[in-house]
């Protein structure tokens, strides 16, 4: 299932064919540097299947494969998640190291904020980064999120947020969630 595309790239739900990328992404020292540990193949085939188990038919909620749309090269990952211990929704992104630098990040965050608050009733979105990843905090600010605060889960994060007013959406009659 496609959750969407922006101009160069494909959002769209991870399948148990997307293993070995899945695995290539989860194992990357240099992708998983501010996300969370790298997994052992065994760990990436027991979380793909955790992937999948939560995808539900009328939500948006989820991990998501990008690849690009002229070749289907996989580019990385986004996700639409809970933030730990509550309701809130936060974005998220990561690409593979030889796709860092094109303007992928700033392409699918600006999508994907569009498609969350065009599929929600959602009032606000938030998006975390370690305070130490300026890069991505850069594209936040640049797509329209502001700084919130910190919030302390296995570590310490910075959180970011951007109202439903803020990026002029509408709210819709149904709701994903």
């Amino acid at each position: 299932m496609v959750l969407f595309e922006t101009e160069r790239l494909r959002v769209r739900r991870f399948t148990v064919h997307d293993a070995d990328v899945f695995f290539r992404f989860n194992s990357h020292p240099d992708v998983m540097r501010y996300i969370r540990p790298v997994k052992t193949r065994e760990e990436c085939d027991a979380f793909l299947l955790e992937n999948l188990d939560f995808y539900q038919p009328t939500s948006c909620l989820g991990r998501f494969l990008v690849a690009d749309k002229r070749t289907e090269d996989y580019i990385g990952s986004f996700s639409l998640l809970y933030l730990s211990g509550g309701d809130d929704i936060h974005i998220g992104y990561g690409l593979m190291p030889e796709h860092w630098g094109k303007g992928y990040a700033s392409e699918l965050l600006k999508e994907g904020v569009d498609f969350f608050f065009n599929s929600t009733k959602r009032l606000i979105l938030f998006a975390i980064t370690e305070p130490s990843n300026i890069a991505s905090q850069k594209v936040l600010e640049k797509a329209g999120f502001f700084l919130k605060g910190s919030l302390q889960q296995d570590k310490i994060l910075d959180v970011f947020y951007m109202t439903r007013e803020a990026h002029g959406a509408k709210i819709m009659g149904k709701s994903a969630f």
